[in-house]
Parts: structure tokens; sequence; C-alpha cells
């Protein structure tokens, strides 16, 4: 599997859970969070983590990534460090490979490590 276009992850804000997300859940999942990508979002759901990559000029074409909890054997974070250090980090390992994700100062980075830890430990 190809992890390049994984590293470049940015989340940048927490945002409403989009109404067309829906269609890509099965039965009994729902969407808990929401965050802004550069292109798209990324939405945490009780079963996994959707990535939405809208790519050409006119966004038509959607990637679409699913990573589920199941696969994720470990997770480190780091929130930004102050006016020089702007993003903070989470990292994932997962049965795919190594996961790196940007997190823009905007971001609760210990909402996102009780998101990950309330998906894998429960």
């Amino acid at each position: 599997m190809e992890t390049a276009a994984i590293t470049a992850w940015t989340l940048i804000q927490e945002i409403p859970i989009p109404g067309d997300v829906t269609g890509l859940l099965i039965e009994g999942e729902q969407a808990v969070a929401a965050y802004k990508t550069f292109r798209d979002s990324a939405v945490f759901t009780t079963k996994r983590l959707i990535v939405r990559d809208a790519q050409g000029l006119t966004g038509k074409k959607v990637e679409i990534y699913s990573l589920p909890y199941s696969s994720i054997n470990m997770w480190s974070s780091e929130n930004a460090g102050g006016m020089l250090d702007r993003d903070g980090e989470m990292e994932m390992w997962t049965r795919a490979g190594h996961i790196k994700i940007k997190l823009n100062k905007k971001i609760d980075v210990r909402r996102l490590d009780q998101l990950i830890a309330w998906a894998v430990l429960k």
C-alpha cells in the first residue's frame, strides 16, 4: 500500500459533520466528529476514520480513505509547542503502515487522543 499520500493529511479545524457522509456509513455506524482538511474532510465514526480527498481543479473527483480502528496498533500525539511551533501532530502505527497527521493549532489534540482511545480501546 502506498502511504505517501496518507502522510499529507492535515486537520485544520473541527467542523459540523457533513450531511453527505451518511451514504458511506454501514448499519449501526455513526459519525461522531469531523475535521476540515485542505481539500475536504476527515470524519471519525464509531468504527473508523474516513478521510475524503477532493482532487483535480474542480474537486469533483474524490478519493476516500477508510481506516478501521481495529487496524491501529499504537498512536502518539504532540501538541503545538508555542509561537514558532505552529502545528501539532498525531502518528498512528497500523497494519497498513505508519500514518502521520498534521494538526493545526486550532485542533484540540487531547480531544483527538480521547477519540482514538475511545475507538481503539472500547
